[in-house]
């Protein structure tokens, strides 16, 4: 039965594709959050670490805006968060041998080891989280990835 003052487009929440992504997202990270708990990191921290480890192996130059452009997360907050991160003794910042105004960024050996052993948590926490679609996990990126090529 529809009230009279509804504002809403949809019928019911289930049909609202945003009010869904939320949810799911809020759930997903809340258990993130707990699987991390054991490494000392929250959530943007594993991600950038795992970000400087992936672009490291992949051969590429990792400065501070490469990271913020590879995580999507703006680059105040990815300063913010590696300076935490080098307090913790997991990642160096230094001067950009070319460049005055970047910094580069590496992970530390502690660093590394923590990364690798979050990488293995988190991958198969995905993977049991994400089991439920099952063949439709590859359509469900594939979508996901449409939606980030949006600007």
């Amino acid at each position: 039965m529809k009230s009279e003052d509804n504002t809403f487009s949809v019928e019911k929440t289930e049909e609202s594709s945003g009010f869904l992504l939320w949810q799911v997202t809020n759930l997903w990270q809340r258990q993130i959050k707990k699987a991390l708990e054991q490494y000392n990191l929250t959530h943007s921290q594993f991600v950038l670490m795992a970000s400087i480890h992936w672009l490291t192996i992949h051969k590429q130059e990792v400065t501070q805006i490469v990271l913020s452009d590879h995580t999507k997360i703006d680059p105040m907050t990815t300063s913010t968060v590696l300076r935490t991160l080098q307090q913790k003794g997991l990642i160096l910042r230094q001067e950009h041998l070319t460049d005055t105004r970047a910094k580069t960024v590496e992970l530390t050996e502690t660093g590394k080891e923590t990364i690798k052993k979050a990488i293995v948590t988190v991958e198969n926490f995905d993977k049991e989280f994400f089991s439920l679609l099952g063949s439709k996990t590859i359509e469900m990126n594939k979508n996901l990835l449409t939606l980030l090529g949006q600007k």
